[in-house]
């Protein structure tokens, strides 16, 4: 049985403004750097994996890890879980950050929703959980 998710990929061109992006203004703990492959974050119980495609597409060496080549091309989406607190805090970062919000609403059953991109153009959501009936 499917317990949940372990990790969620975003695929980005700058690895530097995406670790900038998701480690500063987003406040996540780095997990791992790999040059201009990947970096890696803490999202709760998960892991937020952000791509560079331009090198995961390319097939592993001899010597690595059999991960078999992947990529996306476009803008992907992501949703944070967040307390309602949480998301106000959130609206007030990304403000002094300077980050537009493009969405912020209440879904029918009452969950709050912000939405955003990254420096890559990736769609980011930020949401209560009971969007999806989960406390």
């Amino acid at each position: 049985m499917i317990e949940g998710i372990l990790e969620t990929a975003l695929y980005v061109d700058d690895i530097n403004a995406a670790e900038a992006f998701y480690g500063k203004i987003l406040g996540l703990e780095k997990v791992l750097r790999a040059g201009n492959r990947h970096a890696f974050f803490r999202c709760g119980l998960g892991i937020l994996l952000i791509f560079n495609p331009t090198e995961t597409i390319k097939p592993p060496s001899s010597d690595a890890l059999p991960v078999p080549p992947h990529g996306a091309t476009g803008p992907g989406h992501a949703c944070f879980r967040m307390s309602g607190e949480a998301i106000d805090r959130m609206v007030e970062k990304l403000n002094k950050a300077g980050i537009p919000i493009e969405s912020d609403f209440r879904w029918s059953n009452g969950a709050r929703s912000i939405y955003f991109r990254d420096p890559a153009g990736n769609s980011l959501e930020c949401a209560e959980p009971k969007l999806w009936n989960i406390e």
